[in-house]
């Protein structure tokens, strides 16, 4: 499917003029597009890709997570587009961690191999937030209970035998309870789910709440922020670079993405870094030119 091209719009809301695209489709479709070549390595992670995206129950609990953090807590999507976004980040993480000595905890339990993990990964990120339809507060815990009856459903078309669905499912479900760390994650593909949420922070991510007025230092840096991109870095199997184009967005960084690489278990595969666009500066200051997430901290490159 090509990427649709939308036009920029100019949001003015209590004295904050930020200029974006109206959509948050055309990032959906990056997404998908980026992942599709990796599918051919992960097939069994596939096929539950495609039972969870088309499932009635799953897009139910996506679009009423959406709807209570949007609409009542002006908070940013939280629903199936978010789901899909992180959960196509999740797996190019995974795919470049895999081609390095970092192993997955499914590997290493011998619950099952590279796609299985994989499989982990994108399941647990795909349901990570639907808790929220109940309540933000505890919405890990939350979302514990609502995907594990949608998992039992699905996943025995892709795992007949039981020892090895439930066994999946505890990696999945541990991942969904952990990916915010309240309480933080214990294996890698927890690691993967809680990294891949936070680089979803675009400023489409934020433009929801832009919208229903909410403008504080969380939206406004969110705003900040143009491109994620995930590649395999120099010194680290990963490295996630975030493009700004107003030095605000080192706030959303550091609050979304950074402290679920510096605490989490895959803190010594991946690396952030952080830079402004001299271009997209205008009136503004530009007070950071490029930081690099060095030993837990970010620091000029």
């Amino acid at each position: 499917m090509p990427i649709a091209q939308h036009p920029l719009r100019v949001y003015r809301n209590r004295g904050v003029v930020i200029t974006l695209a109206p959509s948050y489709e055309a990032l959906l479709h990056q997404s998908l597009a980026a992942v599709e070549p990796l599918w051919p390595k992960y097939p069994k992670t596939r096929r539950l890709w495609d039972l969870l995206t088309e499932d009635a129950e799953a897009i139910a609990n996506w679009d009423m997570a959406d709807y209570l953090t949007t609409n009542k807590l002006n908070y940013n999507d939280h629903g199936m587009t978010h789901a899909i976004v992180a959960a196509a980040n999740a797996i190019r993480i995974f795919d470049l961690l895999g081609q390095s000595e970092a192993r997955p905890d499914v590997v290493a339990s011998r619950a099952g191999d590279l796609d299985d993990a994989c499989l982990v990964v994108t399941a647990a990120t795909l349901l990570h937030d639907i808790g929220n339809q109940v309540n933000r507060k505890g919405h890990e815990a939350l979302g514990i209970a609502l995907a594990q009856p949608i998992l039992d459903r699905l996943m025995p078309a892709v795992y007949p035998d039981v020892t090895t669905r439930v066994q999946l499912r505890a990696f999945i479900l541990h991942a969904i309870h952990a990916h915010d760390f309240d309480p933080p994650p214990l294996t890698f593909e927890a690691g993967v789910v809680a990294v891949a949420d936070g680089t979803d922070v675009t400023k489409g991510r934020g433009r929801k709440a832009f919208d229903l007025g909410k403008v504080d230092i969380h939206s406004v840096s969110a705003l900040a922020i143009d491109e994620v991109w995930i590649n395999r870095g120099e010194n680290h199997p990963v490295e996630i670079t975030v493009v700004m184009n107003n030095s605000a967005g080192i706030f959303q960084i550091e609050d979304t993405l950074a402290r679920k690489v510096v605490r989490g278990p895959l803190a010594k595969w991946i690396t952030v870094t952080a830079i402004t666009r001299p271009s997209d500066t205008g009136s503004d200051t530009r007070i950071i030119e490029k930081l690099t997430l060095k030993h837990g901290a970010f620091v000029a490159a």
